[in-house]
C-alpha cells in the first residue's frame, strides 16, 4: 500500500515517485538555451568587456559587473522555472479530509466551495469542471497540460525552453526571468556597440574580432526585441489579472467581457503574481500568498462552507450579491468582510 504523503508536505507538489523528466529528448530546448547564453557571455566579456578594461579600467569593470549581477538573475530565474513544479491538484487538503477526486458520492466533501458568480467556472451544463484524465474536481483557473500529463494549477501555459509549464508556484520567476532577460540582451546591446561599430572602421582589427562583434550584436539584438514583445504582452496579461489560457478564451466572445474576474486592481494583480511584499518583487523568491486553489476578488467571494450547507437555500441566499451588497451597506466592509459573515452566519 502507497504511504500518504505527510501533512508537512505540500499536497500540491506532484507524486515524487514519477519522474518528471522522463524525455530526454524534450531537455533539448533547454540545452540550446544554456548554450546560447555561454555564447553571448563569452562574446561580450571576451571581445567586449576586456579590451575595454584594458584601455580605460573603470567603464569596463562597471559594465563588467552589472553584465554580471543581470547574468546571475536571468541563471537564477531560469533554473528556478524549471526546477519548481507549478503545482497540481491536491488528492486531499492538509486536514485529510477533503478530496479532490471526481466520485459522484464524494462531490459534496470538497472543503473549498466557491460562490455562485461568474468567477466561479462551470461547464455549460452547470455542473462543476472535472478532468477526465487525472478523475479529479477542477479548482479555478487549472488546466489540464497533455505535454505534462497533469492538471496545473493557475495554468499559464506549458513552455518548451523551460521543459515545464507556467502556473501558479513558478509564475513569478517565469515574470522574472522575462524582464531579467529583456533587460541584459538591451544592456548587452547598448554597450557592445561601440565596440562592434569601433571594429568595422577600423582596418586594423582582426576579421575574426570584426565577425564575432557584429554577429554577437546582431543576435542580442534580435532577441531583445522578441523577448521585449513577449515581455510586454505576458506583463499586460499580470496586470489585468489573467493567464494566457483565459485571455486566450475570452477572445472567442463578445468584447464585453474581456475583463477577468481575478482582476483586483493594479497594484492587487501585481501582488497575486510577485507577492505581497514590494520589497521582494525583484527578487527570485517564493513570496506569492495563496494555494494556488482558492481566489478571492470583489466579484467572485470565496468562503469556507460546511458540508451540510453546501448547496442549501440558506447558503444561496446569504451569497446571493442583493444579500451581499445589503450587508456591505449595513455593516460598512467590504464585501470580502461580508463573505466571513456568511460563514459565521452558516455555523464555520
Amino acid at each position: 500500500m502507497a504511504s500518504a504523503h505527510p501533512l508537512s508536505m505540500d499536497p500540491s507538489s506532484p507524486d515524487p515517485s514519477k519522474p518528471r523528466f522522463g524525455e530526454p529528448v524534450k531537455l533539448l530546448p533547454v540545452i540550446f538555451v544554456f548554450g546560447s547564453m555561454i555564447f553571448l557571455w563569452s562574446i561580450y566579456i571576451v571581445y567586449h568587456c576586456l579590451p575595454v578594461i584594458a584601455a580605460s579600467y573603470w567603464p569596463g569593470f562597471f559594465e563588467l559587473i552589472v553584465f554580471n549581477v543581470l547574468t546571475g538573475l536571468v541563471l537564477t530565474c531560469y533554473i528556478r522555472c524549471i526546477l519548481q513544479h507549478p503545482g497540481t491538484i491536491p488528492d486531499k487538503d492538509l486536514s485529510g479530509v477533503a478530496t479532490w477526486e471526481c466520485l459522484p458520492q464524494d462531490e459534496s466533501k470538497l472543503k473549498y466551495t466557491s460562490c455562485e458568480g461568474d468567477a466561479q467556472e462551470k461547464k455549460r451544463s452547470g455542473e462543476r469542471r472535472t478532468c477526465k484524465w487525472c478523475s479529479k474536481y477542477k479548482p479555478d483557473r487549472c488546466h489540464h497540460c497533455r505535454v505534462c500529463r497533469m492538471c496545473i494549477l493557475k495554468m499559464d501555459h506549458h513552455c518548451p525552453w523551460i521543459y515545464n509549464c507556467v502556473g501558479f508556484k513558478n509564475h513569478k520567476y517565469f515574470m522574472l526571468l522575462l524582464f531579467y532577460g529583456t533587460l541584459c540582451l538591451f544592456f548587452m546591446v547598448w554597450t557592445m556597440m561601440p565596440s562592434a561599430l569601433k571594429a568595422t572602421r577600423d582596418p586594423q582589427s582582426p576579421f575574426t574580432d570584426v565577425m564575432v562583434l557584429v554577429f554577437g550584436e546582431s543576435i542580442a539584438t534580435i532577441l531583445a526585441v522578441l523577448l521585449s514583445m513577449f515581455s510586454a504582452f505576458h506583463f499586460w496579461l499580470m496586470l489585468q489579472g489573467m493567464t494566457t489560457i483565459e485571455y486566450c478564451e475570452k477572445s472567442k466572445k463578445d468584447s464585453s467581457r474581456k475583463r477577468s474576474h481575478y482582476n483586483r486592481g493594479l497594484l492587487g494583480n501585481i501582488c497575486a503574481s510577485l507577492g505581497d511584499n514590494p520589497f521582494l518583487w525583484l527578487l527570485p523568491c517564493n513570496n506569492v500568498g495563496g494555494d494556488g486553489i482558492t481566489y478571492v476578488s470583489e466579484d467572485t467571494p470565496l468562503r469556507l462552507c460546511s458540508n451540510k450547507d453546501v448547496g442549501s437555500p440558506l447558503e444561496k441566499s446569504l451569497t446571493s450579491p442583493r444579500t451581499l451588497q445589503k450587508m456591505e451597506l449595513n455593516l460598512g466592509s467590504p464585501i470580502i468582510d461580508n463573505t466571513l459573515t456568511s460563514s459565521k452566519l452558516l455555523g464555520v
